[in-house]
């Protein structure tokens, strides 16, 4: 019976997602924990049910011509909820941010810092007082004009565009065109232009080398293609584009990361000429405070803008209040460890933990109290001695009086919480129920608990002895963001992980340049396997030519609309498309593999174009989606689904769970191995037609695995993994490392760059990067087995593997 003093929040009927009717009743005014094997159903009950419905109840008090104006979310599938106060969200983005994303923008403070120089900044004699929209290099007043606001400018040359003049450009001398068809339309359109593309590219006419190369012109002409015995190609009007536009057109414009990449690779970087990197014009660069220009102070580390500001503190009420503001929004960042990021330094070379930090910041400065912050695995990305710090802010919070409600995987966490809420026991459908509620310790009596174990598992670590390398891969001179100086070493035939404090520079060394050197090397003409330089940011690399293929497996979603899935992505419907089509039924009706895509006009359903559901706009009430009224969720038209495959539809093979279809496709060699690799890295319970969307970046992370455990070997494959344990529940950790060890021993490389402490111990080698972030990192400061790093001075991660190995 809940009263006006009820102090626990009380769930009753949760049936959002897979929880199975749920009841339970949580504590305010504590830090609460979720835990669960991941897709068990803890974020369906924190966020999906607890906050969705704080959110909705929050909307309602708002005027409805403004709810229109609001992204809504729909009511939660819940029986009742009481006792719940105003909640606050702070969920993972997994989103990569842009470039003109920086730490000032993420944190609001340099929204702050423009309105002090806008309103207390030292003006020249005469000058006209600026707008704060002046002195933001991301709008039209402030950017200068040379740069559009970006601070370098990007330009190519003869060289990079034609590395290798001897080659015709029917034998590819320009080495920035696309491959495939465009490249040979472009060449074709060459020669229909009547440029010889047959002739050594250095003895050409400069002026038709500039012209190719450099031309902003686009001629349309008439191409006549060479005719292939047996293949009739029409005329057709091409369109010319210059190796110069093709490449700047892509960098700028192109959503795909490896055209980017790739059109990276033939251009230069400098400061803009205009305005010398500082991205603002000339007349916002003339206001200066305490002496100094507002791109100085951006380009500060926080603990030294801290000083300044402190040092400048006097002068008008105005710059008083404005400074006073600026560091108590500052204070939050430096306290969780921070405090070496400058405010230009942008998003995308930032680490996942330092991004994590920067928005728990922003958010926890509010001084609210009496609300119910939910959080979703603030601990992801952050080093052990990181979350320390975080453990003192979560604590703050609630001291405060507030409820904290975790979602969360680290053990470290889970022990300091005041009451834990297990979710399980398994995933999917085989979850969705609370195995207990209640304070940490008890949860050592519920034995179908997948957390039990690691809870409370204080018994002598494992132990394995350390592969021996077959091999080195050596980078000499490694100089890039924080990274100074530095060769390092990365073993053949082993697992290798690699450590430090968030922001040590472990992602710099790992995604960017290892990545980038082994992505980016060429061909030599030597037997040596030394390739110099080899790409920006290291000056040389040797033992490449032990490597065949790279392959970097991450976190980022599979696709970004429903219509991508499961299935697609596997190549798994390829295969459940061509099954359907050699029904009786489809070979009657000629039915091709392509009528059972729902992607394409002809098998899906017309009404709601495959989609399955169409959408209802309420005006100032949430957008409701309801099934569609001629297929009902189907996806397909009627002649479609009269098609069978051992009695079921294909609608009805994509709603199969994993575990389902592998014996409903069980004989057909070409699922059964895609199956097989789904099952293997526990993703049994996802459905076939699982839309992209709805999938955590752990479980997408495992798709990527899996579906590169299904190809046949090829050669000796590095894999790169940044932080593959995020999001994944100690028990889902042990199912992918067996899975990574199996590619070593199957004689593979892997290296991944790596924070839980379990993983690292399981290793075979360690490379530990430190001792802090940002300036005070970037250096190798112990390399070795992991019980050899875990002896080493001066490292901050030697403490911690320590206690993994159940090491002295």
């Amino acid at each position: 019976m809940s009263t006006p003093h009820d102090p626990y929040v009380r769930v009753r009927g949760a049936r959002e997602h897979n929880l199975r009717d749920v009841d339970v009743d949580i504590p305010r005014d504590t830090l609460v924990v979720f835990t669960g094997v991941s897709g068990s159903g803890k974020s369906s009950l924190a966020f999906g049910t607890v906050y969705a419905e704080a959110q909705r109840r929050y909307f309602e008090s708002v005027a409805p011509y403004a709810r229109r104006l609001i992204h809504q979310v729909g009511a939660p599938d819940v029986g009742e909820i009481t006792g719940l106060p105003p909640a606050v969200s702070l969920e993972q983005r997994r989103s990569a941010p842009g470039s003109r994303s920086s730490v000032g923008t993420v944190t609001t403070l340099s929204n702050s810092l423009r309105m002090l120089f806008s309103r207390a900044g030292d003006y020249p004699q005469g000058a006209e007082r600026l707008d704060s929209d002046s002195f933001s290099p991301n709008t039209a007043a402030g950017a200068c004009p040379g740069c559009h606001g970006l601070g370098r400018t990007h330009r190519t040359t003869e060289e990079l565009l034609v590395p290798d003049p001897s080659l015709s450009i029917r034998d590819g001398a320009i080495a920035a065109w696309p491959g495939a068809w465009q490249g040979k339309n472009l060449r074709d359109v060459l020669d229909a232009l009547g440029y010889d593309i047959d002739r050594p590219w250095r003895e050409l006419e400069p002026a038709d080398r500039e012209w190719i190369l450099f031309t902003d012109e686009q001629p349309v002409v008439t191409v006549h293609p060479v005719r292939d015995a047996g293949r009739i190609h029409r005329p057709y009007q091409g369109t010319y584009m210059s190796a110069r536009r093709y490449v700047m057109h892509t960098f700028a414009d192109s959503r795909s990361r490896t055209l980017r990449t790739k059109a990276e690779r033939f251009l230069t970087s400098a400061p803009c000429p205009v305005c010398g990197g500082s991205r603002l014009r000339p007349e916002a660069m003339a206001v200066t405070f305490a002496g100094r220009t507002i791109a100085d102070f951006v380009a500060l580390p926080l603990t030294a803008l801290t000083e300044v500001l402190l040092e400048a503190g006097g002068g008008s009420d105005t710059a008083r209040v404005l400074t006073a503001d600026l560091l108590a929004r500052i204070g939050p960042v430096t306290e969780l460890g921070l405090g070496y990021l400058s405010l230009d330094r942008t998003a995308p070379t930032l680490s996942s933990g330092e991004l994590q930090r920067l928005r728990l910041a922003t958010q926890l400065r509010s001084g609210l109290f009496g609300v119910v912050y939910v959080l979703d695995e603030p601990s992801a990305g952050l080093h052990p001695a990181d979350t320390e710090a975080l453990l003192g802010v979560l604590g703050r919070l609630k001291d405060a009086g507030n409820s904290v409600f975790v979602v969360e995987h680290q053990m470290d966490v889970v022990r300091q919480a005041d009451w834990l809420v297990d979710v399980g026991p398994l995933a999917g459908e085989h979850g969705g129920l609370v195995l207990h509620s209640g304070p940490p310790a008890d949860l050592a009596g519920v034995a179908g608990s997948a957390t039990r174990r690691f809870l409370f598992d204080e018994g002598p670590a494992p132990v394995r002895e350390p592969r021996t390398p077959t091999g080195w891969i050596t980078l000499r001179g490694v100089d890039l963001h924080n990274v100074r100086d530095v060769d390092a070493a990365f073993p053949l035939g082993v697992l290798t992980a690699v450590t430090g404090v968030s922001g040590s520079g472990k992602s710099t060394l790992v995604g960017q340049v290892l990545a980038g050197v082994l992505a980016d090397r060429r061909p030599t003409e030597t037997a040596e396997d030394t390739v110099a330089p080899v790409v920006r940011g290291c000056a040389s690399a040797e033992g490449l030519d032990a490597v065949d293929r790279l392959v970097q497996v991450d976190q980022r979603p599979i696709g970004r609309t429903p219509r991508s899935n499961l299935a697609t992505y596997t190549g798994l419907f390829d295969v459940v498309r061509k099954l359907f089509a050699d029904t009786e039924t489809a070979r009657a009706r000629k039915y091709p593999a392509g009528r059972f895509s729902f992607n394409v006009a002809g098998g899906r359903c017309a009404t709601c174009q495959g989609e399955g559901f169409v959408s209802v706009e309420l005006l100032f009430l949430p957008s409701t989606y309801a099934p569609c009224p001629d297929c009902h969720g189907a996806r397909y038209n009627p002649r479609t689904l009269e098609v069978t495959l051992r009695g079921l539809t294909i609608a009805e093979v994509l709603d199969l769970t994993v575990e389902a279809a592998a014996g409903f496709l069980a004989g057909t060699p070409a699922a059964e191995r895609s199956l097989r690799a789904l099952l293997d890295v526990g993703l049994g319970y996802l459905r076939l037609g699982q839309p992209a969307t709805e999938l955590s970046g752990g479980e997408a992370q495992r798709i990527k695995l899996a579906t590169e455990l299904q190809r046949a070997r090829r050669g000796h494959t590095l894999y790169l993994l940044d932080e593959p344990t995020t999001g994944l529940h100690p028990a889902d950790v042990e199912v992918l490392m067996r899975q990574l060890h199996g590619l070593v021993d199957a004689g593979s490389t892997v290296v991944v760059v790596e924070h839980d402490m379990a993983v690292v111990a399981g290793a075979d080698r360690v490379i530990d990067l430190g001792p802090g972030g940002g300036d005070r990192g970037g250096r190798i400061v112990a390399t070795g087995t992991p019980r050899e790093v875990a002896r080493a001075t001066g490292s901050r991660t030697a403490a911690y593997l320590a206690k993994a190995l159940r090491a002295d």
